[in-house]
């Protein structure tokens, strides 16, 4: 049985890489040693703050995703996701756009996209948010499925 590698006090290495997609495709999904210490960035200043904040356990629905999964998938070859500096997730029960909103005022973060959200409707789509450990800047967006526009009260 493999070791499970915590990456924070409430995430663990095998919750940011679990891919169904690779598990169907036999696509070896494990992360360099660089982009596991991304991962741990990522889980210790944006996801543990989000739990701790919102007092709620939760999932994340994507992590790391290597080049080849990010590729079947039809995800930009740019996502930050293939460096471990990209999660998507939402918590059950909070609506996304008060996660997004949150996080928006009190995270440092790369960027920050409410992703396949209807305006009227605070629980669509879910929250994508990047972290990198020396630049960070602030973009936080909403994007509806056709264009993106900034992530605003209202």
């Amino acid at each position: 049985m493999a070791k499970m590698i915590r990456l924070s006090k409430y995430f663990t290495l095998d919750e940011l890489t679990k891919s169904q997609t690779a598990l169907r495709l036999n696509i070896d999904n494990r992360p360099p040693d660089h982009v596991v210490a991304n991962l741990g960035a990522l889980s210790n200043h944006i996801l543990e703050p989000v739990r701790h904040h919102f007092n709620r356990a939760f999932s994340p629905s994507s992590g790391y995703r290597c080049a080849a999964l990010n590729k079947i998938i039809g995800a930009k070859a740019t996502s930050r996701h293939v460096l471990g500096q990209a999660v998507d997730f939402e918590i059950p029960s909070v609506a996304n756009y008060e996660v997004a909103l949150w996080i928006r005022d009190n995270l440092t973060f790369d960027q920050l996209i409410l992703e396949y959200h209807a305006r009227g409707a605070p629980y669509s789509g879910w929250i994508h948010c990047s972290y990198h450990k020396n630049i960070n800047r602030q973009q936080a967006l909403i994007f509806d499925g056709n264009s993106y526009h900034n992530l605003q009260e209202g």
